[in-house]
């Protein structure tokens, strides 16, 4: 491992006359490695977004509520009052498609429903049942998200690469210090005299 001394700001781009070649291909290694990094990250990620954000903008377009019946009477006791998620049970419904098909499914109800009694069914274009479409702020924060997630995960791969890279001129580096050392070392030894 090379011997690390304090951290100096741009240190790679200052002029010494004990700068190595391999030092001058190092720097433009880590500034050609981060330039890319950033680059993946954010093609990657903005991508990624807007694929997701007009995926979720199809189906709030094309997803549409229709009224089912529901088929059977539903599990459990009809109450007055407000029906939280909780009293909430399965139940079959059947509804008509846009286009005239029949379809059934099973839905989220209020406990006790009576047969025939109207539910709200979202359905895709050719009738069948999706879930609710997410709303246009959830959209955004939904596309936003994984478009991070899917950028930071683009990063990583020019990122280790760059390492890994660096790593091998490291030991290249230390090799080439290894035979000057060998070279010059036992020199040190000898006093004029």
């Amino acid at each position: 491992m090379a011997l690390r001394g304090p951290r100096v700001w741009l240190w790679r781009w200052r002029r010494n006359p004990l700068k190595r070649r391999a030092d001058r291909v190092e720097a433009w290694v880590v500034l050609g490695v981060w330039l890319l990094t950033v680059f993946v990250g954010v093609l990657a990620g903005t991508t990624v977004s807007r694929s997701v954000e007009d995926g979720l903008a199809r189906e709030r377009a094309e997803w549409r509520p229709l009224v089912a019946r529901l088929a059977e009477r539903a599990p459990g006791t009809a109450t007055e009052k407000q029906v939280s998620r909780a009293e909430q049970v399965w139940a079959t419904a059947r509804w008509t498609a846009v286009d005239g098909s029949e379809h059934s499914g099973q839905l989220r109800v209020p406990a006790g429903s009576a047969a025939g009694a109207p539910v709200t069914v979202w359905t895709d274009p050719d009738g069948r049942q999706v879930t609710r479409p997410v709303t246009e702020p959830q959209a955004r924060v939904r596309a936003s998200l994984i478009g991070g997630v899917a950028g930071l995960c683009a990063a990583i791969v020019p990122l280790g690469a760059g390492r890994g890279l660096r790593r091998r001129l490291e030991r290249r580096r230390i090799d080439q210090w290894d035979v000057e050392w060998s070279r010059f070392g036992p020199m040190w030894g000898r006093t004029a005299g």
